[in-house]
Parts: C-alpha cells; structure tokens; sequence
C-alpha cells in the first residue's frame, strides 16, 4: 500500500504485518528496488519502504543532503507511531541509515548495509562524482545512466543476465536529471559516520560483494570489527547489487539476520 503525508511530498509503501523493517534504496533508484525482497519479508514482518525525495511520487526537496533524508525518513517512522526498526539501505541509503543511528540511535534495533559504507568520499571519489554531474548535464540523464548503471554488476552477472542489467537501466531512468545532481552533491560532502559503528548498540549487517566497483571490499573491510556485533557476508561473483543478483540467498540472509535483531 503506498501511503503519504505532507500533501503528498513524502511518500513510501507500507506492507504486511510485524517487526518494522526500513528499506532505504540508493541513487537512481526507488522503492521497487527491494520488491524481490518485499515479497518475501512481509510474510513475517511489516516493512516500510521511503520514495526519496526526487523519486517516484515524491518531489525533489532543496536543499538535499544526506541529513535531511534521514529526517525524511523519520518523518514517516513519526507518522506511522515506530519506534524502532531494523533499517537496511543499499548505497546511499546505506549513508542515510548511518545518518538515522547518528540522531536517533534508540530507534534502531538493527542496521544492514548493503553495498555500503560509513566512510566519507575520498577526494578522488567526489571529484569522479564532479565529473559525473558534468557528464549529466552536458549529455543527458539517460547518456550517464547507459554508460554507469551495468558497471554496478560483476562481470559474471553482465555476461550472463542481460535482462537484469537492462531493467537497472530502466530503473534508474525514471529519476530526473535534478534528482540524480542532487544525490552526488549530497554523497560527496557527507562526514566520515565510522563512529558511529563503534557507538551504536544494535547489530550490524555488512553485505559486500567482491566485484563491488562503487563501494570496494577493501574500503568496507576495515570496518567490520568497529560494531560491538557484527555479520559479514562476502560475495563472489557479486558486484554492487547483490539483492538482485543473488536475491534468493541475500534474502536468506537478510531473514536471519532481522530475526536475530528481534531478540
């Protein structure tokens, strides 16, 4: 069911019934991302899923940082009476729920990061994403999209799964151009959150493929000692989209670890 508050400027989709599970989708993305997941988690848990701003039905809010993403997204906790939840992102939804344990840190009973990292952007890393928002604006949405979006994939799942990387490109293509500017600005100025993995009480899920082009093995390794309790899961032949590439047994994964968060 998709829902909204503010005269429509939030929106997200709220399905089945239980424990609160946050699904937070990265760049280019919406909550369609995690309908493999969805189908699969609302048999046991209830699960909320942001359209962030600039996405879906949701308007484009400025300005747009990481922060205020994470105050959109508890804004709908607000509205809906949770008080807690186990909250998963992908990418940069990885960087919002890292920003929600920052403030809010009682409301997580668990946190997943998928494909994603607490640290802040290398320099190298914000001028390659400069030098992507020139790209966009100079060629088009679309021209970046084709040309970035398959490189989110291993080798192995590009030779053999045309089909996925296309419905990724497609994906990625119903978000605007300002969206898309907006999220690279907000990625690249966000503050180193390593301490909050030190902090934060609740367990925490590492899920890091090997052929990970965006968020490398090695930055993610370095922090997987910092949480008091961690789960790590290292993927061969993954490359940043492991909830699509191997669904089924991510999805395994992501039920053990939310049902261990329930105890």
């Amino acid at each position: 069911m998709r829902k909204s508050i503010n005269n429509g400027n939030i929106t997200w989709l709220d399905e089945g019934k239980g424990a609160t599970i946050v699904l937070i989708h990265g760049f280019s993305e919406n909550a369609t991302l995690w309908d493999n997941q969805t189908t699969r988690l609302k048999e046991h848990y209830r699960i909320i899923i942001p359209d962030l701003p600039g996405t879906a039905l949701s308007p484009l809010t400025t300005p747009l940082t990481i922060e205020s993403m994470a105050e959109y997204v508890y804004a709908i906790l607000l509205a809906e009476n949770i008080s807690e939840a186990v909250i998963i992102g992908h990418s940069m939804g990885g960087y919002i729920a890292l920003a929600l344990a920052e403030k809010y840190p009682a409301l997580l009973k668990g946190l997943g990061l998928f494909h994603s990292t607490a640290k802040a952007d290398s320099e190298e890393k914000k001028e390659g994403r400069r030098k992507s928002i020139r790209m966009m604006e100079q060629y088009g949405a679309e021209t970046f999209l084709r040309q970035t979006l398959p490189n989110m994939f291993s080798p192995a799942t590009k030779s053999k799964h045309n089909k996925l990387i296309d419905a990724y490109v497609k994906l990625g293509m119903e978000c605007q151009l300002p969206a898309l500017v907006a999220y690279y600005e907000a990625m690249a100025v966000r503050p180193d959150r390593t301490g909050v993995l030190k902090t934060l009480r609740a367990p925490v899920l590492f899920m890091i493929g090997k052929d990970d082009n965006a968020v490398p093995l090695d930055n993610v390794l370095p922090q997987i000692t910092l949480p008091p309790v961690s789960s790590i899961h290292i993927f061969e032949n993954v490359g940043h989209m492991g909830m699509w590439e191997i669904a089924e047994e991510s999805n395994v994964i992501l039920e053990q670890f939310i049902a261990f968060c329930q105890l």
